[in-house]
């Protein structure tokens, strides 16, 4: 709880995987991927229950065990890969609703983003809710190597274009590059209210909270589970 508000953390872990199949449930550095994402949230100064919503018994069997809470197993029809998060999401605020105490913050933690720490989801609680006007807040991080003045189109004789056509290119440094950012997936935060009448974290009144470009990475492929082990290695051992 942040100043009387009471926020509830959920982890989606669905059991089914194109990209890396069993993700959920994988190792990384000798805990399941999910459990990484368990322990970020139940190390919170402020989320007052995490859960872990998925159809999959070994799955929930998993959040279990490292401390996560599984209030229900979530209906087959919304575990599906062309699912969205969103339904997902209003899913669990209305089995919240038939309980006898409810919450007015959301916070979404993907548990394919690993390298968050427990800093940022408090940071962000902190954030939001002292804020007059926002109703949520969502990690973004600074594009660096594919920012669009270094990104091109090839045309129909293979020479390369500006997206727009044009072959006005400028050598520029990244120094005099303006700033550009995009959605990473760490965290995502909102009022309860908002969320179930805009159903999304994105709109007129969303603040930003930048992370480094280290806790981007999203595990969607093997490579990407074994550049996180590398990073929470180096993390572990206070390389940076």
């Amino acid at each position: 709880m942040y100043k009387n508000k009471r926020i509830l953390g959920l982890i989606p872990a669905r059991g089914g995987s194109r990209g890396l199949p069993r993700k959920n449930v994988l190792p990384l550095l000798g805990k399941p991927l999910v459990a990484w994402t368990i322990e970020q949230g139940l190390a919170s100064e402020y989320l007052d229950k995490v859960i872990v919503s998925t159809e999959d018994q070994e799955i929930a069997g998993t959040a279990t065990k490292y401390g996560a809470e599984v209030p229900f197993i979530r209906p087959e029809e919304l575990s599906r890969g062309t699912t969205k998060t969103i339904d997902v999401l209003i899913h669990a605020i209305e089995f919240f609703r038939t309980q006898p105490v409810g919450f007015d913050y959301l916070m979404l933690l993907e548990p394919t983003s690993p390298l968050r720490e427990k800093e940022d989801i408090d940071h962000c609680i902190e954030t939001l809710i002292r804020h007059p006007v926002a109703e949520s807040i969502v990690s973004v991080t600074k594009l660096e190597g594919a920012h669009p003045e270094f990104t091109v189109v090839i045309d129909d004789k293979g020479f390369i274009r500006k997206a727009d056509g044009s072959a006005g290119f400028k050598s520029l440094r990244r120094q005099e590059l303006k700033d550009i950012y995009f959605f990473e997936g760490t965290i995502y935060l909102s009022g309860i209210e908002a969320l179930t009448t805009k159903r999304t974290f994105y709109h007129e009144t969303t603040l930003a909270y930048p992370v480094p470009r280290w806790k981007s990475l999203e595990v969607d492929e093997i490579t990407d589970l074994i550049c996180a082990e590398a990073l929470l290695r180096a993390r572990l051992a206070r390389v940076f």
